[in-house]
């Protein structure tokens, strides 16, 4: 009878943990939401609290999304204090997942998705109108999901509005500001510009805008990650735009087209996804370690002067992988990014505890143990 070796075993324990996509998000009094980090959902509270000693709640409960897809992604719809969550499932790719921080409870918003590739995509919520429009394969599509924080029976439609004027092979970098959707790294922009689709118009302005910094210099034409910061009520004004080496952050504001350069996140992943508040710019490591660095509209000073530091209330409740993160990499293989009012996490991390790893290896080596 077949006795399986010592190695065998630990690639069966190692692919019995479930592979995480978590993501992280605030409801519409600033808290931090952690989803999916350590098997768990999380409320961590406001920024005044992120550095004492306290603990996250756990605010698990069922109908949640295993959050274990390709990529997961989640948005805050503002006007309605609820998280969507695009590729929470991997079984249910399409359906997009609905938490409502009022009830804090969840439900399953079946989607028709017609050409729509969940696997290829990235995306932005606009404030005003709670539309989805993301770019896939050289396509914009765009998603109305109403005034729903909860599910209803009706299915919402991926709609293809029309072919975008970038190659098919453009890997997008996307924000939300003043309800334009601002496109980054695109061939044949210049380094600090962003091209532009404006949303109540639904067209592509034919000229990029540039976002210069105070010296003259611009951020860099290159792959990374972006997320607009809220404002208590109203649109978006400004996003921040971090390279994937992390080198610094850039914030763009839009009202007065300039750009502040921030310190760069202290870890240096590439798979790094983020999430900004009103005065907040949260990192999600894939090792599952969430920091931030606060951020104060238009206090250049302050903004300039201030330094990342760890969410401490998760690292307590939920402790990060020993997976270490490095600021080497290039652009996801799988062709998707969150952005936007969005974050997730590409890292394909192992999130089984180590306690529930040891649990399996033990069965299975107790398994060997009776064949032999």
């Amino acid at each position: 009878m077949f006795a399986p070796t010592v190695a065998s075993l630990l690639l069966l324990s190692a692919s019995a943990a479930v592979k995480a996509s978590p993501c992280v998000a605030f409801d519409i009094n600033w808290n931090l939401l952690a989803f999916g980090l350590d098997g768990k959902d999380w409320f961590t509270g406001t920024q005044d609290t992120w550095s004492g000693s306290g603990q996250a709640t756990d605010i698990t409960t069922t109908s949640r999304p295993t959050f274990d897809g390709t990529n997961t992604t989640c948005y805050l719809s503002q006007f309605t204090n609820a998280i969507y969550v695009l590729n929470g499932d991997s079984k249910n790719p399409s359906s997009i997942y609905i938490y409502d921080a009022t009830a804090k409870s969840w439900s399953t918003q079946a989607v028709t998705l017609g050409s729509f590739d969940t696997t290829s995509f990235d995306a932005i919520l606009d404030h005003d109108t709670n539309v989805f429009y993301a770019l896939s394969h050289g396509n914009l599509f765009s998603l109305d999901m109403g005034s729903l924080k909860a599910a209803n029976s009706t299915p919402v439609v991926w709609t293809d509005v029309e072919q975008a004027p970038y190659p098919s092979n453009y890997q997008p970098v996307m924000a939300l500001a003043q309800n334009h959707v601002h496109f980054l790294d695109v061939p044949g922009v210049p380094a600090g510009s962003a091209d532009i689709f404006v949303i109540h118009y639904s067209y592509f302005q034919p000229q990029s805008q540039a976002y210069p910094l105070p010296d003259g210099s611009t951020f860099p034409a290159t792959y990374g990650r972006a997320t607009s910061f809220f404002q208590d009520s109203g649109v978006q004004q400004e996003f921040a735009f971090i390279p994937q080496d992390s080198s610094a952050v850039y914030v763009i504001n839009v009202e007065t087209n300039t750009t502040q350069k921030l310190a760069g996140p202290t870890i240096k992943d590439p798979k790094t996804t983020y999430f900004a508040s009103t005065n907040s710019l949260v990192q999600l490591s894939s090792n599952g370690t969430v920091s931030f660095l606060s951020y104060q509209e238009g206090n250049t000073s302050a903004n300039a002067a201030a330094s990342w530091s760890i969410v401490k209330p998760l690292l307590t409740s939920a402790p990060p992988s020993t997976s270490s993160a490095s600021a080497s990499g290039t652009k996801t293989a799988s062709g998707i990014s969150s952005s936007g009012t969005s974050s997730g996490s590409t890292s394909g991390a192992l999130t089984a505890s180590p306690i529930y790893a040891g649990l399996v290896l033990t069965a299975l080596l107790g398994a060997m143990v009776y064949v032999l």
